[in-house]
């Protein structure tokens, strides 16, 4: 079968890169060996947003009275728990199955290579093979967990993010080895449940070590005080798993001193890794760097007409990136004329409790470029609406060229915060200023008036503080 494009992968770069071929007029083909919607659906956004929020149900719960309600005394029920968040995957990959019939998009099952002269060769799971072809091949395989040399991954004592979502009973004590964001939201999630956790992480920062230092600290501090052990600055030595329990090996970088701490099951956090491997990659001669695939600008690889998106390429790991990648490629091949995606200007979200997201660059990014910098901060603990809510914990810091009044980055801790760095976001794709920002009246009383609040913090205006 002959087709315009075919997409390698149906995760959030490949299914919207399809359907925006589709809408521009081409015949889309998506090869996908799993479940439609890929790993961000069926194993990493969806499904842990889904167990976020059973663990703040049953927080909620525990804090009713604080509300001035008497619920008695709730519990958990894990297993429950896990189905409900299988529910929702499931339901949303069916969801994408609509999107694919209704775009008019063929989806090919099993497991897609690339071959010469602009054909993709799929296995299906009963072994056989077909042969497909394209004038416009796009590369959307996306990753998976990576596994450190000395933390194999077994499924069982050792997990990924997968085995995370999926355990059969909740374990009464669990190391996580890596605080990114799979590190800090499953340490949230399984620590709400009354798992005892304890975070390990490499960098000396803590966790979300590539956040905003102040952010760092604030949810380390928010997680101490729950009783989350931390050990920052920290690597894993060895993971011993012959034994009824783990027992993990630290060793601090700082002192070198040692400690062995006793588990049932270790989560290995520590990143993603490009699926690149058996693609047929080789075979077309594309070249790679670092376990990546090198593309231009507008994500063609060396190859003409081979593509590559998302995960497998070194830009930001996240959902939104991927599909706004697969927009832009798909656009350019159509004859429009797409602007390149400006990496200065993606946010990040993690869903941990409280919540963080931030924009561009970090307070000590900003320093080491040389900007000369006006920075505002208004802590939650200041805002009606966080006092009204039971949710003080956190600030909005905003970060500021003191020459130009532009925007270089937003940092936000909090409830719900996620919901409102997009108005950063656009704010800096608009090139505003930070009066600007300031002189835009903020509903009130709301979460989002501290970005108001922040920014004349930094020009000297605040009232609230």
């Amino acid at each position: 079968m002959n087709f315009d494009v075919i997409v390698l992968g149906s995760g959030p770069g490949g299914y919207v890169t399809a359907i925006r071929a589709s809408q521009l007029g081409m015949k889309v083909a998506v090869v996908e060996k799993e479940n439609l919607g890929g790993v961000c659906l069926n194993w990493g956004c969806i499904p842990t947003k889904a167990l976020v929020k059973s663990a703040q149900v049953f927080d909620y719960l525990q804090h009713a009275e604080d509300y001035g309600i008497k619920a008695g005394s709730p519990k958990a029920d894990f297993k429950k728990i896990i189905a409900r968040s299988r529910g929702v995957a499931d339901g949303m990959s069916k969801g994408v199955n609509f999107l694919m019939k209704k775009n008019k998009i063929t989806v090919i099952e099993g497991y897609g290579q690339l071959a010469r002269g602009k054909k993709v060769v799929v296995t299906a799971n009963d072994g056989s093979k077909a042969e497909y072809t394209a004038e416009h091949i796009i590369i959307a395989t996306g990753g998976r967990a990576k596994e450190l040399p000395n933390l194999k991954i077994d499924g069982k004592k050792i997990i990924g993010y997968r085995e995370a979502l999926t355990l059969p009973e909740q374990p009464k004590k669990m190391v996580v080895v890596g605080a990114g964001a799979i590190g800090v939201e499953f340490a949230y999630f399984y620590h709400t449940l009354g798992t005892e956790v304890t975070i390990v992480e490499f960098m000396e920062q803590g966790l979300l070590p590539r956040e905003d230092a102040d952010v760092s600290k604030e949810l380390a501090k928010i997680y101490k005080k729950s009783g989350i052990n931390v050990l920052a600055n920290s690597a894993v030595e060895t993971v011993e798993t012959s034994g009824k329990q783990c027992k993990v090996t630290v060793k601090s970088r700082k002192d070198e001193s040692v400690q062995v701490i006793e588990c049932d099951v270790v989560l290995s956090a520590a990143g993603v890794t490009a699926n690149i491997e058996n693609i047929g990659l080789e075979v077309l001669g594309i070249e790679t760097d670092r376990g990546t695939i090198k593309v231009d600008e507008f994500y063609r690889t060396n190859v003409p007409g081979i593509y590559a998106i998302g995960d497998v390429i070194p830009t930001q790991a996240l959902a939104h990136v991927a599909s706004a990648e697969g927009i832009t490629c798909v656009e350019k091949i159509a004859g429009l004329n797409p602007e390149p995606i400006d990496y200065s200007n993606i946010p990040g979200c993690t869903y941990c409790w409280p919540e963080v997201s931030s924009v561009g660059l970090t307070e000590q990014q900003a320093k080491d470029q040389g900007y000369e910098l006006k920075i505002g901060k208004f802590p939650f603990s200041a805002s009606g609406k966080a006092s009204a809510a039971g949710s003080k914990d956190g600030f909005v810091k905003v970060i500021f060229d003191a020459k130009y009044g532009e925007l270089l980055g937003a940092h936000m801790i909090g409830a719900n915060v996620t919901e409102m760095i997009a108005e950063l976001v656009l704010a800096k794709k608009l090139e505003s200023t930070g009066h600007e920002i300031l002189k835009a009246i903020h509903p009130h009383p709301t979460m989002s008036e501290a970005v108001m609040e922040a920014t004349a913090a930094a020009y000297g205006e605040v009232i609230h503080l």
